[in-house]
């Protein structure tokens, strides 16, 4: 088994010690905090209320319900198993399992480039998956770092061409999409099964585990938090405006 191989199936075990690490960690103690529910006018500007009107949210009530489930969900699992993660595992691995993650999501933004017919993302993607998936072993040195990256996905190629967000979506843990984004994210998520069954040898266990530990790594680099320095949470009607102009720069670019 060459060292690759090797490190590939470690990764799974490490993110199930992780959780159950997690669960045993002491749980910090404060004040009760409220329910992250405010009204627009409370957090927003006339015109930028008037903005997130203009969003298409039918499934309003759906909507608020996962949100508040994914504040809870971010509170009392997702950050811990982070805060555990940090606590466990050496900057210098921690950066190597991002990259590693990264590189995996190259094929992802190689796929969708080619389908948005972009040349140039298309070459460096090729480039960035070429070199560091031989000489960086895997992915876990960024050897390609001077190449520029991306990231792309199936819904900015639905925006791409001309398909239309539709009504506002929150997924449960995943957060804040819309219906385009919320299909282009199955049609990902099936391609990069279908990819990993098809080069890789994993039990289902190690599957579950590798996802595990993305979910954990991609958290850890996720600066959004639902609450800031003064306890005060995010606006439901604020992320959802926030979300609806980053995608559509991430789609015009």
């Amino acid at each position: 088994m060459s060292a690759i191989e090797r490190l590939t199936r470690v990764l799974p075990a490490l993110a199930l010690l992780l959780l159950a690490a997690c669960s045993t960690a002491p749980v910090q103690k404060g004040k009760q905090v409220e329910e992250p529910f405010f009204t627009a006018d409370q957090v927003l500007g006339e015109g930028a209320k008037t903005q997130s009107e203009a969003i298409y949210d039918p499934w309003q009530g759906f909507n608020r319900t996962m949100y508040r489930f994914n504040y809870h969900f971010d509170r009392y699992v997702f950050l811990p198993a982070v805060r555990g993660y940090r606590a466990v595992t050496p900057e210098v691995a921690r950066k190597g399992i991002h990259n590693f993650y990264r590189n995996i999501q190259d094929i992802t933004t190689l796929f969708n480039s080619i389908l948005q017919l972009n040349m140039e993302k298309t070459l460096n993607t090729t480039t960035r998956l070429l070199v560091n998936s031989t000489i960086g072993l895997a992915g876990f040195i960024d050897v390609a770092s001077d190449v520029p990256r991306s990231d792309e996905d199936f819904g900015q190629t639905l925006g791409y061409w001309g398909v239309g967000p539709g009504p506002y979506l929150v997924l449960p843990i995943l957060g804040p999409s819309n219906l385009r984004d919320g299909v282009g994210y199955g049609v990902d998520w099936l391609a990069y099964n279908e990819v990993r069954r098809r080069t890789t040898n994993m039990e289902t266990w190690q599957e579950w585990g590798m996802d595990i530990l993305r979910a954990i790594d991609l958290r850890d680099h996720t600066a959004f938090r639902y609450y800031v320095q003064t306890d005060s949470p995010f606006e439901y009607e604020l992320v959802r405006l926030l979300y609806n102009a980053k995608r559509e720069l991430d789609i015009e670019r």
